[in-house]
């Protein structure tokens, strides 16, 4: 049987081919890096360089942040919401000139052009002023209040000042330490001690002696405590006391044990923190406005007002009415035909805590109002009601 016969190549030819699947091999590489990049969330450097990012705060005109706002960058996709604090992000911006359109349900639209720079940050400000005038303020105040719970101890010392140094969730979040010594040690009459294996213990008025440390109400084990061992955004509040006569009874100790001092802490938990509250998102309220399903308070002849026969009570956060903190709060909700608050519709425009979030949510299903009129009938009404808790009568009354 013949042998098949084999062709050969020229040289040639085997010199194009290897040529051709080079310059092949050279335009694919960069594609497959740009895929794979943009796959993994990055960018080569040149992609990267011809981007930039927005930041900024949306406030309203008195100058409290607004929660929830829609910050967009017209003519793309790029679009943020602002925070509890009124602060928004913009990422992957297209380097040049940009407008960007910041909106609320219940304000007016406001927007902005900008120059974004390659690989730069712009910051924007933006400050919203309301449609229609929002219902007078809601003033929340309290003359005594009856403490309940664990910490309702430690409330009432807090709110009388007697005898300790007090150190407050409020000031924990606002100086924000690492460590807990970094937080006490601005104390007076608090000295920091480094003991064996790294240990940080204190010292209060020069003693050598190791201060009873209590936690939640119940002693730590003896000898020196490890105070760095706890999370400074763990605790409640501490308090200090330098003399043995100045503790609480409950926390004193026979045969001079409080004579080096004491130190009582509280943590922080499900009593001292608001629950992850859901309402409906401000977008679909404004779909509802949109749809004629819900008027805006400039769309009705007659505006929704508060019942004075069925009040707004909120009741003021402990832990703020023990530290004199006053606060605002405009909340948005929907006032049915009937007067009464739809609680699926409830939701915080501005506020400066969320504690007292938490308290208006919780005492907005329970208020009162006369309907919106519109053409002569009941018609629903989105409502913006301000909400003011006064720390200032406290402080006074003290």
């Amino acid at each position: 049987m013949d042998e098949p016969m084999r062709l050969r190549p020229s040289p040639a030819l085997v010199r194009a081919l290897g040529r051709a699947l080079a310059r092949a091999r050279a335009s694919l590489v960069p594609r497959l890096l740009l895929l794979l990049g943009l796959a993994a969330g990055t960018a080569p450097p040149a992609l990267a360089q011809s981007v930039g990012e927005i930041v900024g705060t949306v406030l309203d005109s008195a100058g409290a942040p607004i929660l929830g706002a829609d910050v967009i960058v017209e003519g793309t996709q790029l679009r943020a919401l602002s925070d509890e604090r009124g602060t928004f992000r913009i990422t992957g911006v297209s380097a040049g000139a940009a407008t960007v359109r910041a909106r609320r349900l219940g304000f007016r639209p406001l927007t902005i052009d900008v120059q974004v720079a390659p690989a730069a940050t712009a910051t924007l400000a933006f400050r919203l002023s309301a449609v229609a005038r929002p219902l007078p303020p809601v003033v929340v105040r309290s003359e005594r209040l009856q403490y309940t719970g664990r910490l309702s101890g430690y409330y009432e010392r807090l709110e009388r000042r007697v005898g300790g140094y007090f150190i407050t969730r409020q000031q924990i979040d606002r100086e924000n330490p690492r460590m807990m010594s970094h937080l006490l040690q601005r104390v007076p009459g608090v000295s920091l001690v480094r003991g064996r294996a790294g240990i940080t213990g204190i010292r209060m008025r020069g003693r050598n002696c190791r201060p009873l440390v209590w936690l939640d109400g119940n002693p730590m084990p003896s000898g020196e405590v490890d105070l760095d061992s706890f999370a400074p955004q763990s605790i409640q509040g501490i308090e200090l006391y330098l003399g043995s006569s100045t503790p609480p009874p409950r926390y004193t100790w026979a045969n001079t044990g409080s004579d080096c001092g004491t130190i009582l802490l509280w943590s922080r938990g499900p009593d001292t923190d608001p629950p992850n509250s859901r309402s409906r998102a401000s977008v679909e309220l404004e779909s509802l406005v949109a749809s004629a399903a819900v008027f805006s308070a400039d769309q009705v002849e007659e505006r929704a007002v508060a019942d004075p026969a069925r009040p707004l009570a909120a009741v003021f956060p402990p832990s703020l009415y023990a530290d004199g903190v006053s606060g605002l709060v405009v909340a948005e909700f929907v006032v049915d035909t009937l007067g009464r608050v739809e609680p699926t519709t409830i939701g915080i425009v501005s506020s400066t805590h969320p504690l007292f979030s938490d308290a208006v949510r919780q005492a907005l299903p329970a208020a009162g109002f006369r309907a919106a009129r519109r053409g002569g009938r009941a018609v629903r009404q989105l409502v913006h009601q301000p909400i003011e808790f006064d720390g200032e009568a406290r402080r006074a009354k003290d």
